[in-house]
C-alpha cells in the first residue's frame, strides 16, 4: 500500500499538528466540531520532506494521484468541478507548518483560472467585474510565488491602468479595466519568464504545491525559525492545504476579515480585528485598503456580527485559548478560513491567563503553561518605542534586557560626577572592569565593543536591572579621545544615544521609553506559580538597592551576596587599596579595622531588608589586582606627575587637568590646594607603590590563579574581618528584634581542607561575637562548587559544608576550557550555526557535562549530609531551561539577579506541573 499523503477536514487528526500542520490540523477539528470552513484537504509535512530532500525536487510518487481522488470528492461537496469551463472550482493552496509562522510561507489563491474556465465562471456569476478581479488576483499572486515574477513588475502596470481610469483604488476600477490589468499581468509573465502563463489547472496545482513546499526553505521562513529558535523536532516542513475558493469581493455583501478573540495588546475580553467589505483576505493584511474595526460590522452587517461572536464564542471554548482567526463572508454566509493560537505581548498575556482561568475556561496550571516564562521580561524592563522611521546605526549582543537613553560617556568617573548632576549617561567602554561599578551605578545602560553575555557589564547590568548592548564590535571606542567611531559615525562624549538590550541595538538621539509595571495580573499569576512550584527562587544582590528590587519581584532569599561589590564603592576603594599594597600584616590589618564597620553596616542592611529570608554572603572572590588600576594607566599618570613636578616651580594650584590622576587614592584633597613638591611627591610615591604592587600581583591566568579561597588563606585576615562583620551584623539585628539568617558561603574551593581552615575561623570568631553580644546566632556555612574536583569530591566538602551553591558560570567554563568573552566573541557563534554545540553553554546550561557534574556532586553530597541544601547562582539560576534541569536533580533553589526573579518562579512551576 502506499503511503497516504493527504487527508481530507472531515478525516484528518486535528491534535496532530505535526504530520497535518497547525492550520490544517485546526481546519479538520473545525470541521469535525460543525463550524462553517470551506471544504478541503491537507497534504502532510512527511509530503514536504520528501519533496525537499529528493535531489530532482519531485513530488512523493503517488501523491498527485491521491490529490486528484480528493478533488473528487471536493467536486462532489461543492457541485463544481475543477477546471469546468461551466461550473468551475477554485482552490486556495495555502501553507501550514506544525508551529504558527505568520506571513513566512506562502499561500495563493484562486487557482485554476484560465481563458475557459474565467467563461464558466462569468455565466455560473454574472458578475464581469467579480471574474476579472479574482483572474487578475490569481495572475499576480501565482506569478510571484510559483514563478518568481518581482510584485513591482505587476504593480507598475496596475499603476498605469489606474491612471488611465483616473482613479486611486482598486475598487473603483470596472470590470473592463481589470480585464485590461489581466492581459497585462499575463504579458508581464511571459515576458519575465519567457514562457506563457500556464492555463492546465492541474498543472498550476502541482507548481503550486511545490512552490508552497519550497517556501519552507525560503529565506524569510529560515530567519524565522533561527530568531524564534524553532528546531525540526517542533516543526519540520509545511503541511499544504488545498481548500475550495469562497469569496469576499463578489459584492457589498461580501467581506473577509481578521479576528481575535480577545485584544491581543491588552488582553481586555473583547473580539478585536478587522475587516473589508468586497475584499480577499491579502487586502487587510497588506493595507491597500484601510480596514474598518470588526465593531463597525455590528452596524454595517448587524445579523452577520451576531453571527461573528457566536464564531468567537465557539472558537474560545473549543481551543481553550485566545484565537487569531480569518473569515470570510460570501454573498451574506459566513465562513471560517482558518483559527491559531494568537500571538499575543506578555502584558496580554498575562491578563488573559488570569481572567481565563477565572472565567474556569482553563485551569489554573493551564494558566501557568501557556506563558512562556522568557516572555515575562517585557514586562520587567522599560522597553523602547521604536517608530518606523528609526533604524539603530549598530548592533552587539542583547546582554541585559531593557531600553535607555542618555550621554554617551567614556569613564567611570565622570559617568559618576554627570550622573550626581542628574545628567542621563550612557557608559560606553571597550570593556568593563570591576573598578567601574560606580559608573554602572550612575549610568542608565551599559555598551562595550567588546565582551559577551556573560561578560562583567553583562552580568552587573543584569543583576541591576540596567540594560547592556555588549560586544558591539562595529564600534572602536577610543577612551582617551573620548569617542566612538560606527562606520561614518563618530559619536562624541556628550552626544545622546540609545540602547536597546534586549535586541542590542544601538540609536543616535533618543528613542522613547515605555515603562514597565508589575501589574496586579502578575502577581496574582505568580502567586500560583510560587503554589505550585518546589524550587524556591532566591535573588542575586549585593547592595539594598538591589535587595529590595529582589523583594518586589518576590525573591525568597539571597542565594548570592558577593562582597566585592562593596569593596568596589568609591568611597571605600581607597581603603582597600591601601590593603592591597600594604607591605606588613599590621598595615594590612590597619586598613581592614577601617573597612570592618562599613561592611558590618553593609551586612546589617541587608538583613535588614530580606528579613526573615536567608541571606547567603559569598566571601571575597576576585583576585585583589582587579582592584587596583591597569598598568599602562599607572605608568601614564606617573610619567604626567613627575613632567608636573619639573614645571611646578612658579605654579600656586594643581590644574584640575590632571584632577583625573589622582583616582584610585584618598589624595583627592591636593587638587585644590596649593601647589606643594612634597605631597605632590607622596602621591608619585603611592603611585610607585601601586605600579610595583599590580606587577607583583600579576598572574597568567587570573580566573584560575590567586583568588577565592585561595586568597583568603594566604591573607586570614581579610576572610576573618569579613566573617567578624557578617557575625556582628546579625548579632546587632538580633538585638533589635530582627529575624535574621545568614549564611556564610566560601568561593573556588577546590578540596574539604581549605573548607575545613576556613570554618575554624568562622567557629571562633562565632563564639566570640555570641559572648560579645550574649546572644545566639544561626549561621550555616557553605561552599561554592564552581571548580570540577569540588564536584567530584563532594562527599568530603559535605562533611564541612552544610550547604552547596553552584557557580555554573566558573563551572561552565572550567568544564568547557572556554574563556567566556574570547568563545562568544570568537567562536561559538559558528559553533552555534554549524551545530557543533546546540546552544551558547553560558546562556543554557549545558546538562550533557556541567549537568552531570551537578547531578553527581548533588548524589554525593546528600550520601554524606541527607536532606543537604543545594542552590545554583550563576547565571543559569534565571535561565527556563536550565531551572527545569534543577528541578530535575533536585536543588533546593535558583538564584539569579532580580530582574529574572518573576520568570525563574514561572519556570520553576513549569518544571513542577512538567515532573507530574
Amino acid at each position: 500500500m502506499s503511503k497516504t499523503w493527504v487527508y481530507s477536514f472531515s478525516d484528518g487528526n486535528g491534535k496532530d499538528k505535526k504530520l497535518l500542520g497547525g492550520k490544517g490540523a485546526n481546519l479538520c477539528e473545525l470541521t469535525q466540531t460543525g463550524i462553517r470552513v470551506p471544504p478541503g484537504f491537507v497534504i502532510t509535512t512527511e509530503a514536504c520532506l520528501g519533496y525537499l530532500e529528493d535531489e530532482k525536487h519531485r513530488l512523493p510518487p503517488s501523491l498527485m494521484s491521491q490529490v486528484t481522488d480528493h478533488l473528487r470528492l471536493l467536486e462532489l461537496n461543492t457541485g463544481k468541478k475543477f477546471g469546468d469551463a461551466l461550473k468551475p472550482l477554485l482552490l486556495s493552496v495555502r501553507s501550514g507548518s506544525a508551529l504558527s509562522m505568520p506571513g513566512m510561507m506562502d499561500t495563493i489563491l484562486n487557482l485554476g483560472l484560465n481563458p475557459d474556465t474565467l467563461k464558466g465562471l462569468l455565466v455560473a456569476t454574472d458578475n464581469e467585474r467579480f471574474c476579472y478581479d479574482v483572474y487578475r488576483r490569481f495572475i499576480q499572486l501565482f506569478g510571484k510565488v510559483a514563478l518568481g515574477v518581482p510584485d513591482a513588475l505587476f504593480d507598475e502596470e496596475f499603476e498605469k491602468v489606474k491612471e488611465r481610469a483616473g482613479v486611486k483604488q482598486d475598487v473603483e476600477l470596472s470590470a473592463w479595466d481589470l480585464s485590461d490589468v489581466c492581459t497585462s499581468f499575463l504579458q508581464v509573465v511571459k515576458q519575465f519568464t519567457g514562457k506563457p502563463f500556464p492555463h492546465d489547472p492541474y498543472e498550476q496545482l502541482e507548481i503550486a504545491i511545490k512552490a508552497v513546499f519550497n517556501s519552507w526553505m525560503g529565506k524569510r521562513a529560515i530567519d524565522y525559525r533561527r530568531e524564534f529558535k524553532i528546531t525540526p523536532d517542533m516543526a519540520n516542513g509545511t503541511a499544504v492545504n488545498i481548500v475550495a475558493m469562497v469569496f469576499g469581493n463578489m459584492s457589498n455583501k461580501s467581506a473577509t476579515g481578521v479576528g481575535f478573540t480577545r485584544d491581543p495588546g491588552t488582553g481586555e475580553n473583547v473580539i478585536f480585528g478587522e475587516y473589508l467589505v468586497n475584499a480577499q483576505g491579502e487586502d487587510v493584511v497588506a493595507g491597500i485598503r484601510t480596514p474598518k474595526p470588526i465593531a463597525a460590522m455590528a452596524h454595517e452587517m448587524p445579523d452577520l456580527f451576531r453571527e461573528l461572536m457566536e464564531l468567537r464564542n465557539k472558537l474560545e471554548s473549543h481551543f481553550k485559548e485566545v484565537q487569531d482567526f480569518e473569515f470570510t463572508i460570501e454573498e451574506g454566509i459566513l465562513y471560517c478560513l482558518q483559527t491559531r493560537n494568537g500571538k499575543m505581548n506578555a502584558t496580554a498575556m498575562v491578563r488573559t491567563s488570569v481572567e481565563m482561568a477565572e472565567e474556569g475556561l482553563i485551569t489554573k496550571e493551564q494558566a501557568l503553561l501557556r506563558i512562556k516564562p522568557e516572555t515575562l521580561e517585557q514586562l520587567l524592563f522599560p522597553r523602547l518605542n521604536i517608530s518606523d522611521d528609526v533604524a539603530p546605526i549598530a548592533s552587539g549582543l542583547p546582554a541585559s534586557p531593557g531600553g535607555a537613553s542618555g550621554i554617551a560617556v567614556f569613564d567611570a568617573d565622570r559617568a559618576e560626577k554627570m550622573g550626581r548632576e542628574g545628567l542621563k549617561v550612557i557608559l560606553v567602554r571597550e570593556e568593563t572592569k570591576p573598578e567601574d561599578i560606580h559608573g554602572f551605578f550612575a549610568s542608565q545602560g551599559i555598551l562595550t565593543s567588546r565582551g559577551g553575555k556573560t561578560s562583567h557589564a553583562a552580568v552587573v547590568a543584569r543583576g541591576m536591572g540596567k540594560p547592556c548592548v555588549a560586544g558591539a564590535e562595529g564600534i572602536h571606542v577610543d577612551v582617551r579621545l573620548r569617542h566612538a567611531l560606527i562606520g561614518k559615525y563618530q559619536i562624541t562624549e556628550g552626544d545622546v544615544i540609545t540602547i536597546d538590550g534586549s535586541t542590542g541595538a544601538v540609536y543616535l538621539g533618543e528613542v522613547p521609553l515605555i515603562d514597565a509595571e508589575f501589574s496586579s495580573d502578575l502577581a496574582t499569576l505568580l502567586s500560583w506559580a510560587d503554589a505550585v512550584a518546589r524550587l524556591k527562587v532566591m535573588a542575586n544582590a549585593d547592595i539594598p538597592s538591589d535587595a529590595k528590587r529582589a523583594l518586589k519581584f518576590g525573591a525568597m532569599g539571597i542565594g548570592l551576596c558577593r562582597t566585592e561589590r562593596m569593596f568596589n564603592d568609591p568611597s571605600r576603594l581607597p581603603i582597600v587599596i591601601d590593603m592591597i599594597i600594604a607591605d606588613t600584616k599590621e598595615d594590612r590589618q590597619k586598613a581592614l579595622d577601617r573597612l570592618l564597620p562599613i561592611q558590618r553596616e553593609d551586612f546589617k542592611n541587608l538583613f535588614t531588608i530580606m528579613a526573615p529570608c536567608p541571606v547567603t554572603i559569598r566571601l571575597l572572590d576576585p583576585p585583589i589586582h582587579e582592584f587596583l588600576p591597569q598598568e599602562q594607566h599607572l605608568v601614564d599618570e606617573i610619567d604626567i606627575l613627575r613632567n608636573l613636578r619639573k614645571n611646578l616651580r612658579g605654579m600656586k594650584v594643581l590644574s584640575e587637568n590632571v584632577a583625573f590622576m589622582f583616582q584610585h587614592d584618598d589624595v583627592h584633597p591636593i587638587v585644590q590646594t596649593p601647589a606643594d613638591p612634597e605631597l605632590l611627591d607622596a602621591v608619585i610615591l603611592k603611585k610607585e607603590t601601586m605600579l610595583n604592587k599590580v606587577r607583583s600581583l600579576h598572574e597568567v591566568n587570573p580566573m584560575l590563579g590567586h583568588r577565592g579561597v585561595r586568597l583568603g588563606l594566604t591573607f586570614p585576615e581579610i576572610y576573618s574581618m569579613q566573617i567578624r562583620a557578617i557575625l556582628e551584623a546579625a548579632a546587632e539585628c538580633l538585638k533589635n528584634g530582627v529575624d535574621v539568617h545568614p549564611e556564610i558561603m566560601i568561593p573556588q574551593v577546590c578540596t574539604a581542607q581549605e573548607l575545613k581552615r576556613v570554618k575554624e575561623w568562622v567557629t571562633d570568631i562565632h563564639k566570640d561575637v555570641e559572648s560579645a553580644y550574649r546572644l545566639t546566632i544561626n549561621c550555616s556555612f557553605g561552599s561554592m562548587l564552581e571548580v570540577v574536583r569540588a564536584c567530584m569530591r563532594a562527599e568530603n566538602l559535605a562533611e564541612e559544608a552544610e550547604f552547596f551553591s553552584f557557580g555554573t558560570n566558573d563551572l561552565t567554563q572550567a568544564t568547557f576550557s572556554f574563556s567566556r568573552e574570547d568563545a562568544e566573541n570568537k567562536f561559538l557563534p559558528m559553533y552555534n550555526m554549524n551545530h557543533i554545540l546546540q546552544d551558547n553553554p553560558f546562556e543554557v546550561l549545558d546538562v550533557k557535562g556541567v549537568g552531570k557534574l551537578m547531578e553527581l556532586a548533588v548524589l554525593w553530597g546528600r550520601a554524606t549530609r541527607p536532606g543537604m541544601k543545594v542552590g545554583i547562582c550563576g547565571e543559569h539560576g534565571g535561565h527556563p531551561s536550565s531551572i527545569e534541569f534543577c528541578h530535575q536533580i533536585g536543588l533546593t533553589y535558583v538564584s539569579c539577579s532580580g530582574p529574572r526573579v518573576p520568570i525563574a518562579r514561572l519556570a520553576a512551576a513549569h518544571a513542577a506541573i512538567h515532573a507530574r
